[in-house]
């Protein structure tokens, strides 16, 4: 097939207009005495607007946008459905604990600080540690993302992409920070939506219309033609349905903006994001599904060349910049949330509450600890970008290796007899069963993946009686978790084994809250939540100049 390519200069001044006028965007909010936590969670005042274009465009990534054409091309156009239903929702029952979360810790700027305040050095500790791993595994993915972008649809190499995406994200972000971030991201979101509702259509009618569905259906296997494929369901929708629950709760991402956004614009903001991200991003994922039917092979083997592959096929030189234009917004927007994340651990976390004297952390040793995270950070994704490795197999690992934490964070937030022990042990032991069953370190034929079947039907109650919790409370959770173990039995005892991703990320829910569960039941501990509240606070008595609120039109 013919393949358009975008000249050099053309690349660049993409390149000099998005990354220049966002650094522009930066420097606009900058101040020459920055405030830490303004660096941090802006303050926690962010409107509905800001709040709910940052949110959308932090979870529309990149990678997402790739790895969902990725599951459409695997798994016919089940995949993008699996990919972008699921992870819409997990966007949803974010907010009903997160308005517990805010409510515990209204001044907090990371999750594991409150972990701190909770129970103590190590839960913090292991929680920061995690979210470093999935900040740096994110942005190797958005780096790679970029990469594979500039290397099929211009003269540059995949080298020279991801460099120029990582330098041109840490050029805005470096020196305001998180308020950086959710301005920009509002801006970029709003051109991302923009350039979807034109592209799409546009390729759609350019590749056959209708016609291709018909003409090209010889071109996939039986379970790619079943929009019920088991085979989908079981590679791609559960084991995403247990990660993306994960990533809700474990991603200090999302929490930055959960403790940012204004308290009574919570529900708002992520229903709102809920609905922009599910439509773009199943939308996007079917152009892996348009490539199935029309038998166009991933150039280099590669799944992450899919959806530029198809835009130089299919749109003319003018869409095409419109089409680069909208990855790169897609990842920017979400390697610099990777970027702003870290920096809050190193100096909350890291710095704030473990090097400093308590009570005396410096507010500008702070912000040069946040700048030169980043900076480390960034280098360590280009580092592991190099390697190309698949977008959708990073996601779902981090998501899977997140799911040991869940049930231990959450019941932090409610249950007032959770333990550091419990929180630590239950985590360590979920991660010891995890990693072996997913790298497949063991066997898993007679008795031992019978073993481990029981295992995912008490991880199959864990997940969904979670969902509900949140939501319902707890009467209906153990009712909802327990109806949904016992009807998934008899389909899961005997084979589910032979799905690691899946068991393994089931096995590390049901492990952590046994775990969990049986060490705090029994303990005299009667945590008062109202000491979180005393224990977290600004660290800069600075002022800090609020977000303003940009409207966004009501899904």
């Amino acid at each position: 097939m013919d393949f358009y390519q975008l000249g050099g200069w053309t690349v660049i001044t993409l390149f000099v207009l998005f990354y220049g006028g966002t650094f522009l965007m930066s420097t606009l909010i900058g101040k020459k005495k920055e405030n830490a936590d303004g660096y941090m969670t802006a303050g926690n005042k962010v409107g509905f607007g800001v709040s709910a274009a940052s949110m959308t465009a932090t979870w529309i990534w990149a990678s997402s946008m790739y790895a969902s054409a990725t599951s459409g091309y695997t798994y016919g156009i089940s995949g993008p459905i699996h990919y972008g239903l699921w992870g819409a929702l997990m966007i949803l029952f974010i907010y009903p604990f997160g308005k517990r979360i805010r409510k515990v810790a209204p001044k907090a700027h990371t999750l594991a600080e409150v972990m701190r305040a909770r129970h103590g050095k190590s839960s913090q500790l292991m929680l920061a540690g995690s979210n470093v791993v999935g900040s740096v595994i994110s942005l190797t993915s958005n780096f790679i993302a970029g990469g594979a972008l500039v290397a099929l649809l211009s003269p540059f190499s995949f080298q020279q992409g991801i460099v120029a995406v990582a330098a041109g994200v840490l050029l805005y972000t470096l020196w305001s920070g998180f308020r950086a971030s959710v301005l920009t991201d509002f801006a970029q979101v709003v051109a991302m939506l923009g350039a979807v509702v034109i592209i799409i259509p546009v390729i759609f009618f350019a590749a056959g219309g209708p016609s291709m569905f018909e003409s090209g259906a010889a071109n996939l296997t039986p379970e790619q033609s079943n929009f019920f494929s088991s085979e989908a369901f079981l590679n791609q929708g559960a084991p995403y349905i247990a990660a993306v629950l994960a990533y809700a709760i474990g991603n200090q991402t999302i929490a930055q903006r959960l403790f940012a956004v204004r308290e009574d614009m919570i529900k708002k903001t992520f229903v709102t994001a809920t609905i922009g991200y599910g439509a773009t991003v199943i939308g996007i994922g079917m152009l892996g599904v348009m490539a199935l039917y029309l038998g166009i092979s991933p150039m280099d083997s590669d799944l992450n060349n899919i959806i530029p592959q198809m835009a130089s096929t299919y749109l003319g030189p003018v869409l095409l910049g419109v089409f680069f234009i909208m990855i790169l917004g897609s990842l920017s927007s979400t390697a610099d949330s990777d970027l702003s994340a870290l920096s809050s651990i190193m100096m909350a976390d890291v710095y704030g509450q473990n090097i400093a004297k308590p009570g005396k952390a410096n507010p500008k040793t702070m912000l040069l600890i946040g700048r030169l995270s980043m900076v480390v950070a960034t280098g360590a994704g280009l580092y592991f970008a190099s390697g190309q490795m698949n977008i959708l197999d990073l996601l779902v690992f981090v998501g899977a290796l997140w799911g040991a934490l869940v049930f231990p964070v959450l019941a932090s937030f409610y249950w007032k007899k959770v333990t550091n022990m419990a929180f630590t042990v239950s985590v360590l032991a979920a991660l010891a069963v995890f990693i072996p069953v997913r790298f497949g370190w063991f066997p898993m034929d007679g008795s031992i993946g019978y073993v481990f079947d029981a295992v995912s039907v008490v991880g199959v109650g864990v997940v969904l009686g979670l969902m509900a919790f949140g939501f319902f409370g707890l009467k209906p959770a153990l009712i909802i978790g327990a109806a949904a173990a016992a009807a998934a039995a008899p389909f899961v005892m005997g084979f589910l084994h032979d799905y690691e991703v899946l068991t393994g990320s089931l096995a590390a829910y049901a492990v952590s809250t046994v775990v969990c569960f049986l060490m705090s039941v029994r303990s005299s501990s009667d945590f008062d939540f109202d000491v979180i509240r005393q224990r977290i606070g600004d660290f800069d008595n600075r002022p800090v100049e609020e977000v303003p609120a940009a409207a966004l039109p009501r899904a």
